[in-house]
């Protein structure tokens, strides 16, 4: 017999056994071998005991729609933006201009667009790239 055939049988003994074992083993048998027993189905793993690191802090806003705004208050907010972005030469993203003026990120479209719309601001760049200053 030759090494390959030797290997070969060998193997198949092995597979045929290692079924064999499987196929007479209870179910909870091998749930505890696998060591879910615990867990009901394939999801994620326990969370372990240890404290974690830093818990992020709950957010103070709720969900869905803000309330409408006036226009007096979208004005105001632009004149915030203007003014904010007057000093920077290079300009600002809007998640910076958000940052900075403590404002929720579904506020921003609408004033960025009334800004551009009213030739205050001046924008370049594209999607999250597009940069905002003040127009001349």
């Amino acid at each position: 017999m030759s090494l390959r055939s030797t290997l070969d049988s060998l193997a198949t003994a092995f597979a045929n056994s290692v079924v064999d074992a499987i196929r007479g083993a209870s179910l909870a048998e091998l749930l505890h071998e696998s060591g879910s027993s615990t867990r009901k189905g394939p999801g994620r793993p326990p969370k372990s005991k240890a404290e974690p690191a830093a818990a992020p802090a709950p957010r103070a806003r709720k969900a869905g729609r803000l309330p409408r705004r006036s226009a007096d208050q979208i004005a105001k907010a632009l004149d915030q933006v203007v003014a904010l972005v007057k000093g920077k030469k290079e300009g600002l993203r809007a998640e910076e201009i958000r940052a900075a003026l403590k404002m929720e990120a579904k506020e921003m479209p609408r004033i960025l667009k009334e800004g551009l719309a009213k030739k205050k601001l001046k924008s370049k760049g594209q999607k999250r790239a597009t940069t905002y200053s003040a127009a001349a």
